[in-house]
């Protein structure tokens, strides 16, 4: 009498390096992605918290044009006029917009970013240096228009608003309900060619020099573990790379989304203006307190981010 035969079923599809992954490399595809949701918004929370000043400075600056206009003469003027007229929680308006904003952002950049690495990761699941900076540049695309256009949008608004002698928004909700009301649903999503422009490259120089510097720390030996601290300081490489890389699109985008973008007809108008009306070095406005916030910033976004992601695998099961 024949036995019954084992049936033995073959996966056709070769395992994929990647699925093993943590740390920052892990962000996409199943759990693995709602954890990296969870974790990119605590950690865009934190970072946020520690570095917005920097941002509410540089971001007042490159509002501030020449001539009558012209509100404060550098970084310490700044803070210390809007000390004195708002307190210290003055350099924490506009706060609570990037705070609403960090966890799509977070989820955007990520998840986008590993998606894309899955497809151009090489046998031995490594990226080439053009893959690096695709990879980067969609992240960057995809996060601009999910998260950091309207996100920026509003911010920028709502710290124009404070500028004026008559502030009109109340509040979040309330700021973005005139917003809408006035504008409509492309209020919030004023200067999203430049947005595109400046999160694609940014994130495009960010990774490349990220995921650079860590093949190098590497070297041969590809699963070796990059230590927390030195992860940090190739985070803060990478952010000041893309600040001297792309500070001319930061403030265009900047104009494109203040109160008076109006007067711009498009974000090409807008880069012949501030070029014909204040000279070349207007481009370069606010770079000394974005260099501060950036390189701030990416430290410590890699460095918590790739910490929570090892907590979540040995916690969340």
């Amino acid at each position: 009498m024949d036995q019954p035969g084992t049936v033995v079923l073959v996966c056709p599809y070769r395992r994929r390096p990647w699925m093993t992954r943590t740390g920052a490399a892990a962000a996409g595809g199943g759990e693995q992605g709602l954890k990296g949701i969870v974790a990119g918004g605590i950690t865009g929370g934190i970072e946020i918290c520690i570095t917005y000043p920097t941002e509410y400075v540089k971001t007042q600056l490159q509002l501030d044009e020449k001539g009558a206009n012209k509100k404060y003469n550098g970084i310490v003027d700044c803070v210390k006029k809007t000390v004195q007229q708002r307190g210290f929680f003055g350099l924490y308006r506009g706060l609570s917009v990037l705070l609403y904003g960090s966890i799509p952002k977070s989820a955007a950049r990520f998840g986008a970013f590993e998606f894309l690495k899955t497809q151009s990761v090489d046998s031995k699941g490594q990226l080439s240096n053009s893959g690096k900076l695709l990879c980067g540049l969609g992240a960057g695309v995809c996060e601009a228009i999910v998260a950091v256009t309207p996100m920026e949008t509003i911010k920028v608004k709502f710290i124009n608003d404070q500028r004026s002698a008559n502030p009109k928004f109340k509040g979040f909700s309330h700021g973005v309900s005139e917003i809408i009301k006035e504008e409509g649903i492309s209020g919030i999503y004023k200067g999203l060619t430049a947005t595109i422009l400046k999160q694609g490259s940014n994130q495009a120089i960010r990774f490349f020099v990220l995921e650079s510097l860590k093949d190098l720390y590497k070297g041969d030996d590809p699963s070796k573990p990059v230590p927390k601290l030195l992860v940090g300081a190739f985070g803060a490489i990478a952010g000041a790379a893309s600040v001297f890389g792309n500070t001319p699109l930061d403030v265009v985008k900047t104009r494109m989304q203040g109160l008076e973008a109006s007067k711009y007809k498009n974000t090409a108008h807008c880069a012949m203006m501030i070029l014909k009306n204040e000279g070349p070095a207007a481009f370069y406005k606010g770079t000394v307190p974005r260099l501060g916030r950036v390189c701030l910033d990416v430290a410590i976004t890699f460095m918590i981010y790739d910490s929570f992601m090892e907590l979540f695998s040995m916690l969340w099961k």
